[in-house]
């Protein structure tokens, strides 16, 4: 019983794993990062970062300024509605930074700045 054979086990199986032959195709995650980087791409990551923040603020995302990798995930900034007005130009926009993990999960946002639609910034 000490080195037997098995009729079901052959040498080439041995290094795939156990029972799960979808076991191997992950080996590279270690099994355990079930969202590696080439499974989330970044348009996936805007529609859900989208989805996340409106549902979180109960405003409607209207367009999202800036997006980029970080080392901890992603971060973007979006303009939202907060207030509409008549006529549109008046409406109230807001700037929200977002912070989200590697897998495009919300981890936290931040206003930075409120302005009239119809009003360009002010650079001086």
């Amino acid at each position: 019983m000490s080195h037997t054979p098995n009729n079901h086990t052959s040498e080439p199986e041995a290094p795939h794993g156990t029972r799960s032959s979808r076991r191997p195709r992950e080996a590279h995650d270690d099994g355990r990062d079930r969202t590696s980087q080439p499974r989330t791409s970044p348009a996936q990551v805007l529609r859900e970062a989208r989805e996340q923040l409106a549902e979180l603020t109960g405003m409607p995302v209207e367009t999202v300024s800036s997006f980029e990798r970080t080392p901890d995930g992603w971060s973007l900034q979006a303009e939202v509605l907060e207030l509409a007005r008549v006529p549109d130009t008046m409406s109230l926009m807001a700037s929200y930074e977002v912070e989200l993990d590697a897998e495009g999960l919300l981890t936290g946002y931040r206003r930075v700045r409120r302005y009239e639609r119809g009003r360009a910034d002010a650079r001086r």
